[in-house]
């Protein structure tokens, strides 16, 4: 038998060179590609929305993703890992395709998302589950693991921060932010959503930028340019001091449970520099560490690396837990 088959998720054909079964079945056997749903709940009065396949009885794997995206992000991953793999990625409140309340009456925040995203997964019934998580994910999903230690049973890191060493020049004007919050420093900060921002944060540190589609930041912009969305976003700037705040406590979390963890890093992130990845191995010295040749959205350059590394790392240590 000779087989031709694309990874998990996409069209797998199968040429049978054995004659009797060409006659018994046919020559080619074609694998419809993976169902994706796209769905909306209420969770304490917020509609969020949140990508799903997978095997429902599958091990849940929970895509968190960064600033300033969506779960529009996981697109190409999500069919990848549902082959039997539950995948469940939302989008938090002010992000993609879920509510965006008025910031007069609602709290942004990354303990108020990781509270609703725990809503959710209740909701859903995923009592355990493995996180992916980047950027913005990466307190979200932290404040999950605060909360229920005991449901994490893995972590997939991709250039998401838990240690002071990632926080370089980057955020010095954030870090300025934080210590006077004042209108003038929050003002300087606007320019951290507009186009030319947003395009910067997929195309620094990439090697050939046409491996980038542009709707990306298209896509992105559109959703930031709506009515309030800029202000939502300057607070959760602010708010982001408050999970550095949490770095103890994170890393405490990582020393006490030991996670299986794969870390998979764009080594040419501006945003989360590379000295944050290997800061992980102090506290996680068993986690398996890979430097890639990319930047910041590492999955829309080398999702071809990626993905195969996540599945084998899934099939090892959380696939039969």
């Amino acid at each position: 038998m000779n087989n031709r088959s694309t990874f998990a998720g996409f069209i797998t054909v199968i040429i049978r060179n054995d004659p009797s079964a060409s006659s018994r079945t046919g020559v080619t056997a074609i694998h419809a590609p993976i169902t994706v749903h796209y769905r909306s709940t209420e969770v304490d009065g917020v509609d969020l929305f949140y990508r799903e396949a997978g095997p429902a009885d599958g091990p849940v794997v929970l895509l968190l993703h960064g600033f300033p995206t969506s779960s529009h992000m996981f697109r190409n991953l999500i069919p990848l890992l549902a082959d039997r793999y539950r995948v469940i990625a939302p989008d938090y409140p002010g992000f993609g395709q879920s509510a965006a309340p008025d910031r007069a009456s609602f709290s942004y925040g990354f303990g108020h998302f990781a509270d609703l995203v725990d809503g959710l997964l209740g909701k859903l019934g995923a009592k355990s589950y493995a996180m992916y998580v980047m950027d913005y994910g990466a307190p979200v999903g932290y404040r999950l693991a605060l909360k229920h230690p005991e449901r994490v049973s893995g972590l997939i890191v991709q250039n998401g921060n838990a240690y002071e060493e990632g926080l370089g020049a980057f955020w010095d004007e954030i870090k300025a932010y934080w210590a006077s919050g004042s209108a003038e420093r929050r003002q300087v900060l606007a320019d951290q959503v507009t186009l030319e921002a947003i395009k910067f944060q997929y195309t620094d540190g990439v090697r050939d930028v046409t491996r980038i589609s542009p709707d990306n930041w298209v896509h992105d912009q559109a959703l930031l340019d709506r009515p309030g969305n800029r202000e939502i976003q300057l607070d959760l700037f602010y708010d982001y001091r408050t999970n550095v705040q949490l770095y103890p406590q994170i890393q405490a979390f990582f020393r006490d449970r030991r996670p299986p963890t794969l870390i998979v890093w764009g080594e040419n992130d501006q945003i989360f520099a590379a000295a944050g990845a290997h800061a992980y191995l102090r506290d996680l010295p068993d986690a398996e560490l890979h430097l890639l040749d990319t930047g910041h959205f590492a999955l829309e350059d080398k999702l071809d690396e990626i993905a195969p590394l996540i599945h084998d790392f899934l099939d090892r240590k959380i696939a039969g837990r």
